[in-house]
């Protein structure tokens, strides 16, 4: 047998052990995505349940379908509490992304003295847990006002306070971007405040809308905190605290298909968001995963 035989076989080979591999793969994913899937298929489905019995069931498909959940979803407190967190997870993304950007900014271009022990200094910080910090934030907020009714403000607070410690991503994502870019502007008379606006954040768009996305969904899925600050008034709550208030032992033979119902209206702001900002969610996570 040739030479030329030989490799060509191996070659083969090769191509049919990758297919195998690659067959193997794909039936795996497909299982992991459908066992993935299915809580979801669930409450979609019961959400279209309207049947006498409102609770939990032992059956997937519905037997009587309709859009009455939906209808009594309109007609509850769920309509406050969904503007409460649109508010919350609105006003948080523009603040958070306006301070770590900022943040980032300053790190990745300027050369100051305490800037390595800074650095350093919130990376120590942001390994504590959140939790640690509750009781104390909930005083602070109590004694501002700012907890059950007025709940709103203080989540809002307590969502961008410390948002300038998350710079690692964004700062790696603009270290990437040369200075010379910053300098030659700098030369045309333009500021740090105009480099930063029309030069870095048009050539920076992935991580801007990777900030915002991650800096919308913490709020919008809260639900340790708020439950902490706005506990036992409903004209405070968010969605999460809200809805679970419908899964009570009282409550849930009457409220769970509208807490299904509930769980697909929340889901579909997020859902389109990333469906249409995907691309760019990926690239910021990538382009930023630098060390700086």
């Amino acid at each position: 047998m040739s030479q030329k035989e030989v490799t060509s076989k191996r070659h083969m080979g090769l191509k049919a052990a990758n297919r195998v591999s690659n067959t193997a793969i794909y039936i795996l994913l497909t299982i992991i995505s459908i066992v993935w899937l299915l809580p979801f298929v669930f409450i979609l489905l019961q959400s279209f349940r309207c049947e006498t019995d409102r609770g939990m069931v032992g059956y997937i498909l519905p037997k009587v379908w309709g859009f009455d959940n939906y209808i009594k979803l309109w007609n509850s407190d769920f309509r406050r509490w969904y503007i409460n967190t649109f508010i919350i997870a609105l006003v948080s993304a523009v603040l958070v992304t306006v301070i770590q950007l900022c943040m980032s900014y300053t790190l990745s271009r300027f050369r100051f003295k305490m800037r390595g022990p800074l650095m350093r200094f919130m990376l120590i910080l942001g390994m504590f847990p959140g939790m640690l910090t509750m009781i104390i934030l909930y005083r602070v907020l109590a004694d501002l006002g700012l907890t059950q009714a007025n709940a709103v403000p203080g989540l809002i607070l307590v969502g961008f306070a410390s948002s300038g410690m998350g710079y690692y991503v964004s700062k790696g994502f603009f270290d990437t971007i040369p200075k010379s870019l910053d300098e030659a502007a700098r030369v045309d008379g333009t500021t740090r405040l105009q480099v930063l606006y029309k030069i870095i954040l048009p050539l920076a768009k992935p991580i801007v809308i990777y900030t915002i996305l991650t800096a919308f969904m913490g709020p919008w899925g809260d639900y340790v905190f708020a439950k902490y600050v706005a506990f036992g008034t409903s004209a405070g709550y968010n969605v999460a605290v809200g809805m679970y208030s419908w899964l009570s032992n009282d409550q849930i033979g009457n409220w769970y298909t509208t807490f299904c119902a509930g769980g697909v209206v929340v889901a579909i702001p997020v859902t389109i968001l990333f469906l249409c900002l995907q691309k760019y969610y990926v690239e910021g996570v990538t382009g930023g995963a630098v060390k700086g």
